[in-house]
């Protein structure tokens, strides 16, 4: 893939970060998850997500990996 497409997606993730936390304020979000706020909010920001950030939530908020680093498929697992 591309380095163009790869930073794209990039930009793209936390747009899908804060889509999935919807309404909630990132602290709460954050107790959500289990994580500190200032990670969610670096996220948010730009900043590439540790992995077992990603897994956690995808786990918790039954969220597709491909949907989350991709845009690709349904945002939901199963649905």
């Amino acid at each position: 893939m591309a380095t163009a497409q790869v930073e794209r997606q990039k930009r793209k993730l936390k747009e899908r970060l804060a889509q999935i936390r919807g309404d909630r304020s990132q602290r709460k979000f954050a107790r959500d998850l289990g994580v500190f706020q200032q990670n969610v909010n670096r996220y948010e920001n730009g900043t590439t997500p540790h992995t077992d950030f990603l897994i956690t939530l995808a786990m918790k908020e039954g969220i597709s990996i491909d949907w989350l680093l991709l845009g690709k498929g349904k945002m939901r697992r199963g649905r």
